[in-house]
């Protein structure tokens, strides 16, 4: 079975460590659906989550490969922990009448989303939720012409 894996690491706040860290995950072959990285606390050190797809040999794989790597100070993979993980996105949505209009803010509603913008010809709505919220939401999306899309990619925290 083949599904996402959220992967969270803490690492040196040092450059080259981002692509050290890619470089290693792409060079073996594996994809990267997301990548997020931020400071900590600790200004010498960043948190990174990566969102890889794959069967639990590949998550083996590339966590044994990162937790090898000299800047890497830990690795967790975070899909079978207790965890919370968001993502957040900016839709830009047609909208070419009032009724079309109304029914993306009952949309927007319904997910505790945001209209963050609103043009003569468009909305632009502001998400934040976790994996399966963003996917059903935009799934929902689907059915209007979305003009434009950003997302920030998956953070993760540990809950345990």
């Amino acid at each position: 079975m083949s599904n996402n894996h959220i992967i969270n690491c803490l690492v040196e706040n040092r450059p080259g460590v981002l692509a050290r860290i890619v470089g290693l995950i792409s060079g073996r072959g594996y994809n990267i659906e997301t990548l997020n990285v931020g400071p900590t606390a600790d200004p010498t050190v960043s948190n990174m989550t990566i969102v890889v797809p794959g069967d639990a040999q590949v998550i083996t794989q590339v966590t044994r490969q990162l937790a090898k790597q000299v800047d890497v100070i830990k690795v967790m993979n975070m899909t079978n922990r207790r965890h919370l993980n968001r993502e957040l996105i900016l839709v830009r949505v047609a909208t070419d009448d009032h009724h079309v209009r109304a029914e993306l803010v009952d949309l927007a509603a319904l997910f505790s989303a945001r209209i963050v913008a609103v043009r003569e010809d468009s909305v632009t709505i502001q998400m934040v939720g976790n994996q399966d919220d963003v996917s059903d939401f935009l799934r929902l999306l689907s059915s209007y012409e979305v003009v434009d899309i950003s997302r920030s990619g998956v953070i993760a925290v540990n809950r345990e």
